[in-house]
């Protein structure tokens, strides 16, 4: 189907609103960190998630939003973005914001390296360069001697490997399951998954309303942020929007700098723009079928 240009253009304003929320909602919760456990954000995020889709989405698809027939491969694939969360708000306790979500940001390098033995798609040599390339940008944000706390560098990366099992699984069920089915499945065993593991962290603290409002945040920027994502790939095509999704380093550098007074050293800015510019790379030379 051919777009409109005002169609495409309607699709990037969407995109990048999604993209400028989910970098609030990263920076909001790397605040929370510093006064609650991270289990209890991560379930507050998917409680508020689930909550949005059964009042504003549910009533509309009824039996269709939860009826599937790959079930465990849809459990398993939002469990991935359970851990991609879980993963980065733990990484956000001891890292900036930036270099952070640049760490993350290898998710494109990864995929091209998972889709072959997954989905059986070669790879090429132009993706073997780029994932190098990256990976060495990734050695200068967390270069030996450099700022960055070890453990906090490994739960990046571990969040990055479950992105990417995300993306893939993502990819895999699109053929036969419906957009809003799966962020419904995501907020869905996000708040299930996560209510066995709360108890274990919560001492009954009670948040103070700013801290509440803020904790509640977290679930209407990722869910209305996933949904406007949805919205804008059916408005414009994927070869236009995904480029955009680096705009997230930028907001994430220029908010670390406003709410934490936190500014990537050369050498990690440096490195954040080789992620940057091996993730593109993939994305402006890949293969599209033309849907």
């Amino acid at each position: 189907m051919h777009l409109r240009p005002h169609h495409t253009a309607h699709g990037v304003i969407l995109f990048l609103t999604a993209v400028f929320l989910f970098a609030v909602l990263d920076a909001t919760a790397k605040y929370l960190t510093a006064f609650f456990a991270v289990p209890l954000l991560v379930w507050a995020r998917y409680f508020v998630h689930l909550v949005f889709m059964l009042v504003a989405i549910a009533p509309g698809m009824g039996r269709e939003i939860v009826v599937t027939q790959r079930p465990w491969l849809m459990t398993f694939r939002a469990l991935m973005l359970v851990g991609v969360t879980l993963l980065v708000q733990l990484a956000f306790r001891t890292l900036p914001l930036a270099e952070t979500t640049a760490i993350v940001f290898v998710t494109p390098l990864l995929v091209a390296l998972l889709a072959g033995p997954l989905l059986g798609e070669k790879l090429q040599t132009r993706s073997w360069l780029a994932t190098i390339t990256g990976f060495c940008g990734v050695l200068l944000i967390a270069r030996p001697g450099g700022a960055m706390v070890g453990i906090g560098v490994v739960y990046a990366f571990g969040g990055a490997l479950c992105y990417a099992i995300y993306q893939i699984l993502t990819r895999k069920l699109s053929a036969s399951e419906p957009p809003l089915r799966q962020l419904f499945y995501t907020a869905l065993v996000g708040t299930v998954a996560m209510s066995f593991v709360l108890p274990a962290y919560w001492s009954g603290e009670m948040p103070t309303l700013k801290q509440a409002l803020l904790i509640a945040s977290l679930g209407f920027y990722g869910g209305t942020g996933h949904f406007l994502l949805i919205r804008a790939f059916r408005e414009a095509p994927a070869s236009s929007l995904s480029p955009l999704l680096y705009v997230q380093l930028i907001w994430a550098m220029l908010l670390g700098w406003i709410v934490f007074g936190q500014l990537p050293d050369l050498p990690a800015t440096l490195g954040m723009l080789i992620i940057g510019a091996s993730g593109l790379s993939l994305v402006l030379h890949r293969p599209h079928s033309g849907q």
